[in-house]
C-alpha cells in the first residue's frame, strides 16, 4: 500500500458529532430495542446482549455491544470471524445481521465516547499481532461504528469464509490486510465529503444491496 500522508485524526467537532447523533437516536429507538430483545428471548436460550472485548484508540480494549445473534458461548465453539452459513448464528440472528439491527446497541459504545460515527473496523485483540506497522497506526483513532473496512467485510469477504475449511486462518492471511488498507486510505482522506460517501454506502448495505465497489467510498 501506498502511503499519501498523515492520518486525520479526532476532533471535538467530530465528538459533538457523535453526541448530537448518537444521544436522540438512543432515545427513539429505545421501543425498537424492546421488541428485538422480546424477539431474542423468545427465539434463543441466552442474554439479550453480547459484548465481545476489542482494540480501540490508543491499544485500550472496550467491549462492542451488540445484540446477540449467535448461541450463547459461541466464540468458544469457533473462530473469532464468522461466515455468512455460521452455524452458531441463531435463526433470528441471521436477520438480525442481514439488516445489521444487530450493530444498534453500539450508539451506546459511541455515547460513551469509545467509538466514533465513521472510523476504522474495531478488531478483536488477538489480530493485533498480525498488524504491520502501518496499520498499528489505524489504533491511534477511535474505531468506527461504520467505515470502509467494515463495509467491505460485509459485503465481499463475508461469504468467502462459506468455503474454506479453517475461516481464521483465512481471514489473517487473506481478507485482514486488504480491510485495514481501505481503512488506512480512508484516514488519510478523511473530511466531510467521504464521510457522507461512507454514510451513503452503509445506507445502500442497509437496503440491502452492495452496488459497485465500496472502494468507491473513498476514492474522493
Amino acid at each position: 500500500m501506498i502511503q499519501e500522508g498523515p492520518l486525520v485524526g479526532d476532533t471535538a467537532l467530530r465528538r459533538v458529532v457523535d453526541l448530537l447523533v448518537g444521544i436522540p437516536a438512543l432515545v427513539l429507538l429505545l421501543p425498537a430495542f424492546a421488541l428485538v430483545a422480546l424477539l431474542i428471548k423468545l427465539d434463543s436460550r441466552g442474554p439479550v446482549f453480547y459484548a465481545q472485548k476489542r482494540m480501540g484508540k490508543n491499544d485500550s480494549i472496550f467491549p462492542i455491544l451488540k445484540f446477540r445473534s449467535m448461541v450463547t458461548g459461541a466464540d468458544r465453539l469457533g473462530p473469532g470471524v464468522s461466515s455468512l452459513s455460521d452455524t452458531r448464528i441463531t435463526r433470528l440472528g441471521r436477520w438480525l445481521r442481514a439488516s445489521k439491527v444487530d450493530e444498534l446497541p453500539q450508539l451506546l459504545n459511541l455515547v460513551r465516547g469509545q467509538v466514533t460515527l465513521i472510523g476504522p473496523r474495531a478488531e478483536v485483540e488477538r489480530y493485533r499481532e498480525h498488524y504491520t506497522t502501518e496499520e498499528l497506526q489505524l489504533l491511534t483513532v477511535r474505531p468506527g461504528m461504520t467505515g470502509p473496512g467494515q463495509l467491505y467485510f460485509t459485503t465481499h469477504q463475508a461469504g468467502e469464509l462459506d468455503h474454506v475449511d479453517n475461516p481464521e486462518a483465512y481471514y489473517i492471511e487473506h481478507q485482514l490486510h486488504p480491510k485495514l488498507a481501505l481503512d488506512l486510505v480512508y484516514l488519510q482522506r478523511r473530511g466531510l465529503w467521504t464521510d457522507l460517501a461512507v454514510l451513503g454506502r452503509t445506507a445502500t448495505v442497509l437496503l440491502g444491496g452492495t452496488g459497485a465497489s465500496v472502494r468507491r467510498a473513498v476514492a474522493l
